[in-house]
């Protein structure tokens, strides 16, 4: 008799596939972006630019076709559309100059995340140990002003370590896919 039933077996793998599937496409990325860092920015961009003029087609016919909403909400919707539109359409037209600002937009945007998680922190001195709240919020305040004078370098770091991450954990999720389940069989 098996010990794992045809069900489990079959959920076992279908896990395996995943994690390995997930961990190679990730690896991937992370390889394209530590190789290629611009061209692969500008193909998120095209991303977000396609995502952009999508969403704008979606706010515009609702919109335009919709006939339970009232005036002002039709009105909002089609214009909403028209600037998402623009903006793909901007987004598109140069997409370098595109990924350089969206980049400089997330250095200012987690700059100002990690000063107010910082800020959190300090304020959060009575609920757990104090010396390492207080470490914590000083280097994600300092971090944190720091993306906010050098938010292009700030963002180029940022990216290195995503695509570092991403090919360090793709390859930790293809080790998985083969261990996984090792124990049920």
């Amino acid at each position: 008799m098996n010990a794992v039933s045809t069900p489990e077996k079959t959920a076992v793998n279908g896990i395996r596939i995943a994690l390995g599937i997930g961990g190679i496409l990730s690896a991937i990325v992370g390889v394209l972006i530590l190789v290629w860092p611009g061209k692969t920015a500008m193909v998120v961009t095209a991303i977000i630019a396609v995502y952009a003029v999508a969403a704008g087609l979606v706010y515009a016919g609702l919109g335009i076709f919709s006939k339970t909403k009232g005036g002002w909400a039709r009105v909002g919707h089609i214009a909403l559309g028209v600037l998402f539109i623009i903006a793909g359409i901007i987004a598109f037209m140069n997409l370098s100059q595109t990924a350089v600002g969206l980049a400089v937009f997330l250095g200012l945007l987690v700059g100002f995340m990690w000063i107010i998680e910082g800020v959190v922190a300090l304020s959060t001195l009575s609920e757990g140990p104090k010396g390492w709240a207080i470490f914590y919020a000083i280097i994600s305040i300092i971090a944190g002003i720091t993306l906010l004078f050098s938010p292009g370098w700030g963002a180029v770091v940022l990216w290195w370590l995503l695509g570092i991450s991403l090919v360090v954990l793709g390859l930790v999720n293809v080790v998985r896919a083969f261990a996984y389940g090792k124990k049920a069989r």
